[in-house]
């Protein structure tokens, strides 16, 4: 395969559109072309539209703003002999077989004899497709199953027809697993291909299941949810997201084309009937008040739409505080109660049916399960789930199971198949190899707390002994979403600062160590990392990054400021190398007060580096299953001579700094746009920016700086908007503006 440096998509509706983006974020030159608008001033009118969508969307499909002047808008008439210089050509058109194979037929007299020819069909087959083709057309045609949105689902299905040529289907999987940052599974040209296949039929399969119990819409997404390792959307609401339509043509033609059971529920019939086609139409399952935020849900028998309430399933109460989801299915499983028995009609038949798909779907039973992670945004695949569980819990579950289809091996891949040296029931320290450690965070969702920093110094004292460098990452689906806030608001509301002093020089403690442990330190970085887990970040001696890198200092939004170095090392980055000009330290100065003032998160990697959330020579790399090893790397070639950094002066621009930003603050309160409490939180960040209180310019040391973050984490513990913003965050999982 010759090396891919332009592409044209065909197609701009939102998959078209969003392969263009993501192609351009990659490198890429890229023509984007559709049907001609009947003005001729407009005739690229539906391509234009199809960009300016993808880069409105929040967040943008484009993963680097800069690329979307990559992805030039033409139309199928005008520009269509533009396809000779692309070296891959993917369609993204009506998802017909007779205007797929019109299309190809097009392409065909056109395109340049090395172009890649790919379809985007999510169940049309490529052999299909490609029926009537010239046999060296036939050998290049394959399918690239994106999954919407493109940009974050990290699926790509790859389908070789039945003419295509195997070994470039390997060079273009290996090719863009590297440089489009996919995870790539090479299904068979089969009905559905492999993560539809499967998921379709678990999605049914939980519908039918919990409305033959009696169970609620909001009862049946609550135990298909991140409850068992899957998204927050879960069941209905996914449905209601993608249309009920789609679901119910895609299951119907499954039906069809396999003879199997992808029976639509009767309830689903009946709301299709009426009109009720999910968010599009502006009501499924769920719908929203009208002049309101808040949801209303369809009641299975009316269809009468109510308001939408927490489930009360007390049953869940303990299994929730498991860990790990295979461990809250097992307990499900287990348990005698409606959501036990919805678990065992509804996730057995699941886990049955993907083991009876390898071999027809995909070859591998490691291919199915990645198809259904990566595509459906599962945690644990089904058929790794299944092994975890082992038989005798399958049977015990549903005595009729056939455990023998099943794999017998664990399927354990990435780091976490690598030897264990220490563990406990919040972090792991394992060996990498080559005398390089991996420390892992795992609890709820890797918050920091007392047992993790424990786990630290215990981590610490084996790499000092044993190893000779760290990587601080995880493969779980966040990096950290920072510390433990029930373990803060609970010593708040006992007044306990002694206790919130400790723990704060503790969280310190650790933080400095990954600076000055006499070992590189790199972290790696990726989805949300935030507050706690974002000062990890900034003080490791290097980091490499997920390109999708949510990450900011978000402390002010509980009413807090960072207090583990976050305030102090992001000041040292903005301030730059000593000596700095009065005017230069305060510009920095109200840059970084911006960002922690405010709140702000990346939207990704190369926004984080530009805030200086990542430094310059920092690693960033489009496909998160590389970062550990990159980590890795990295951590070897620090390794040579390797000195930690002493102690450092900061240059603060104080007094007239720290008037600044609060000047700044007091017009966004006049504005309306922060609360009175915000001004006194945004009050106590710009001291610690500034040195202190009236202080003059100069600078300060490392130690006096964090001492200041604690002294102002400790005033703000004490205030009774916290503790309401702590305890409204905890419940509800969004931010209080009081």
């Amino acid at each position: 395969m010759e090396t891919i440096r332009t592409a044209a998509v065909i197609g701009a509706g939102t998959m078209g559109a969003g392969i263009a983006a993501h192609l351009a974020s990659a490198g890429l030159s890229v023509i984007l072309l559709d049907l001609p608008g009947e003005q001729p001033d407009s005739r690229n009118r539906r391509a234009t539209e199809g960009i300016q969508r993808a880069a409105a969307s929040r967040p943008s499909a484009f993963l680097r703003p800069e690329r979307i002047a990559s992805v030039e808008a033409g139309n199928t008439e005008d520009h269509f002999a533009r396809l000779a210089e692309a070296d891959w050509i993917v369609e993204a058109v009506a998802e017909h077989p007779r205007v797929k194979a019109e299309l190809w037929a097009r392409v065909e007299a056109v395109a340049a004899p090395h172009a890649l020819l790919s379809s985007n069909s999510s169940g049309i087959p490529i052999s299909v497709q490609g029926k009537g083709l010239q046999p060296l057309t036939q050998r290049r045609l394959m399918g690239t199953h994106f999954f919407n949105p493109v940009r974050f689902m990290h699926l790509l299905e790859v389908i070789p027809g039945a003419a295509t040529d195997r070994d470039l289907v390997q060079q273009f999987a290996h090719w863009a697993r590297h440089a489009l940052g996919k995870g790539v599974v090479i299904a068979n040209d089969v009905p559905g291909f492999a993560a539809n296949r499967v998921g379709v039929f678990c999605s049914l399969q939980a519908m039918r299941a919990g409305l033959a119990l009696g169970l609620g819409i909001e009862e049946v997404d609550l135990l298909t949810g991140p409850l068992i390792g899957r998204p927050k959307s879960a069941t209905f609401r996914t449905a209601d997201l993608v249309g009920l339509d789609v679901v119910a043509a895609v299951a119907r033609g499954l039906a069809a084309s396999t003879g199997e059971d992808f029976t639509l529920p009767s309830m689903l019939e009946r709301m299709l009937e009426q009109g009720l086609l999910g968010s599009k139409s502006g009501g499924g399952f769920y719908r929203k008040q009208k002049g309101g935020a808040a949801l209303e849900v369809l009641h299975p028998d009316t269809l009468d739409y109510t308001p939408a309430r927490q489930p009360r399933l007390p049953e869940l109460r303990e299994i929730s505080r498991l860990s790990r989801p295979e461990e809250r299915v097992a307990a499900l499983l287990q348990h005698d109660s409606p959501a036990g028995e919805f678990t065992r009609r509804s996730l057995i038949p699941q886990l049955s049916y993907a083991a009876s798909k390898v071999g027809e779907v995909t070859e591998t039973a490691e291919g199915l399960d990645d198809a259904l992670r990566w595509g459906f945004g599962w945690q644990v695949g089904p058929l790794g789930l299944a092994t975890w569980l082992g038989p005798e819990r399958l049977r015990q579950a549903d005595p009729n199971v056939h455990a023998e289809r099943f794999p017998a091996a664990p399927l354990v891949r990435g780091w976490r198949a690598s030897s264990a040296v220490s563990e406990s029931p919040v972090a792991t320290l394992r060996d990498m190899g080559e005398g390089v450690a991996l420390l892992e965070f795992h609890s709820k969702a890797n918050a920091i707390g007392d047992a993790t920093l424990e786990f630290f110094q215990t981590a610490d004292a084996l790499v000092r002994k044993n190893f000779c460098a760290l990587v601080v990452g995880n493969e779980g689906e966040h990096f950290c979403a920072g510390a433990d806030l029930h373990m803060l608001l609970g010593l708040a509301e006992a007044n306990d600062f002694e206790a919130i002093r400790q723990a704060l020089l503790a969280f310190g403690g650790m933080t400095s160590r990954l600076r000055s442990a006499p070992y590189p330190v790199i972290v790696a970085p990726h989805g949300q990392t935030l507050g706690g887990g974002c000062e990890v970040l900034l003080w490791g001696d290097a980091a490499v990054a997920s390109a999708e890198l949510y990450a900011g200092l978000v402390e002010t939004g509980v009413g807090l400021l960072p207090a583990g170095g976050g305030c102090t090392e992001l000041l040292a980055r903005w301030a730059g190398p000593l000596p700095g000009s009065p005017d230069a330290i305060a510009s920095a100065t109200q840059s970084v007060f911006g960002l922690i003032a405010q709140s702000q998160v990346s939207t990704s990697a190369f926004q984080a580096r530009a805030w200086k959330l990542l430094r310059d020579d920092d690693e960033i790399v489009l496909n998160p299953d590389e970062r550990l090893a990159s980590a890795r790397r990295r951590a070897l070639q620090l390794l040579p001579g390797y000195v930690p950094p002493g102690p450092r002066q900061i240059p603060v621009g104080g007094e007239a700094a720290r008037e600044a930003c609060v000047e700044l603050a007091r017009k966004l309160l006049a504005a309306g746009s922060i609360s009175e409490f915000d001004l006194q939180v945004a009050e106590q960040v710009a001291t610690v920016l500034a040195g202190g209180r009236d202080v003059q310019p100069g600078l300060r040391s490392e130690a006096a700086l964090l001492e200041l973050e604690r002294e102002a984490f400790l005033h703000l513990c004490g205030q009774p908007q916290t503790r309401a913003r702590l305890a409204h965050t905890l419940q509800t999982g969004k931010p209080l503006r009081n």
